[in-house]
């Protein structure tokens, strides 16, 4: 039986395919970029050094990865054209077979592309609080700590805990940890909400099937080009004993730093560095990346406010769900995206719903 012929409309899509990354612009930056690395004094510039060779290796990446891409896409086009003017049927089902592969790559980079946003190569800070109720939320919140600790060690994260507040009988109050890696904030960034769990408690005697809320925030980490300034008469300083799980998450230290910006509310706490002066500022730190992220979500809201597709962010408007019983499955409310294999979702196995959102073409 003969098999398909390419059709017209896919090669159409594969010859656009170099408008889509712009990589004349990348290439003429990673030209820029090379020529700064060369100067003789470059590594004195200390980490703006380090962001100029991270921006380097990772648009050198997208470049070798089209220019790749191109060239395979040209070699099909040729086996086209030769297996049309021949009527060479084999020829054309060696086309058939590549398209595939050849298409997954592609889409790969389109999702690549969608982390272009300012923070999106940025490393991150991940905090997780449980909600109310009790023994159950705060077991609820240990679990999602567990879910992306475990995503993070599927994509080669390095992560890093700030702060540790262990739950009364089980599980934790709240959580903060610092994500290091390429893209870091650009996909954890759609995990910022609330997450919804239900289930049958594991606490409750009579077996009843409860509800439980914790909050995830993600913020990018800022670089010092970023200049937010924080007056010491808005920010309240409280040093702290350090308590938490030990080893296995925080180093125990009497100089642990809360601070509380007075007119936004924010509060942000470091207990994992010895010394009183790296734990402030660590936190002050976070504290810059949560304001300045506050203002960008402030002009966010601001713009949908004129949009009948407004979203409320706040606590109590869940972004998803978990549900396991009566029975299993894992919803995202904001692109419909579900999946029944809630355990491996529960393990780290996140990036279908992550690339939904980056998908869903906002």
């Amino acid at each position: 039986m003969s098999q398909r012929k390419p059709s017209k409309n896919c090669r159409k899509n594969f010859r656009n395919y170099g408008g889509i990354f712009d990589v004349p612009a990348k290439q003429e930056r990673v030209a820029e970029l090379e020529a700064e690395i060369a100067k003789p004094d470059f590594w004195d510039r200390g980490e703006q050094a380090q962001e100029r060779l991270k921006e380097h290796t990772s648009l050198k990446k997208i470049v070798e990865d089209c220019v790749s891409t191109k060239q395979q896409l040209d070699d099909i086009q040729v086996l086209i054209e030769l297996g049309e003017e021949d009527g060479d049927e084999e020829t054309l089902n060696e086309v058939n077979t590549l398209l595939p592969d050849l298409k997954k790559l592609i889409d790969r980079m389109e999702f690549a592309r969608m982390l272009s946003g300012e923070h999106d190569a940025s490393n991150a800070t991940l905090s997780i609080n449980a909600g109310a109720g009790g023994t159950e939320a705060q077991d609820w919140a240990d679990m999602v700590l567990r879910m992306y600790l475990r995503y993070c060690e599927r994509k080669g994260f390095k992560t890093e805990f700030t702060e540790y507040q262990p739950g009364d009988d089980a599980g934790l109050k709240g959580a903060t940890f610092t994500v290091e890696g390429a893209f870091a904030y650009g996909y954890l960034k759609s995990e910022s909400g609330i997450h919804r769990l239900v289930r049958i408690s594991p606490f409750d005697a009579n077996s009843r099937r409860h509800t439980s809320f914790c909050s995830v925030f993600i913020f990018p980490e800022l670089d010092d080009s970023i200049d937010i300034e924080i007056e010491e008469k808005d920010i309240k300083v409280d040093t702290f004993r350090a308590s938490g799980a030990g080893g296995q998450h925080i180093n125990k230290t009497d100089s642990a730093i809360r601070i509380t910006h007075i007119p936004s509310g924010i509060v942000v706490a470091c207990q994992n560095q010895r010394s009183q002066h790296n734990n402030r500022a660590t936190a002050m730190k976070q504290l810059k990346a949560r304001l300045y992220e506050q203002e960008i979500r402030r002009k966010e809201e601001e713009a949908a406010a004129f949009s009948e597709e407004k979203k409320d962010i706040g606590w109590g408007s869940q972004i998803r769900s978990y549900v396991l019983h009566p029975y299993r499955m894992v919803k995202d409310h904001r692109t419909g995206y579900e999946t029944g294999n809630t355990d491996a979702v529960l393990d780290g196995d996140l990036d279908a719903f992550i690339e939904a959102y980056l998908l869903r073409g906002k």
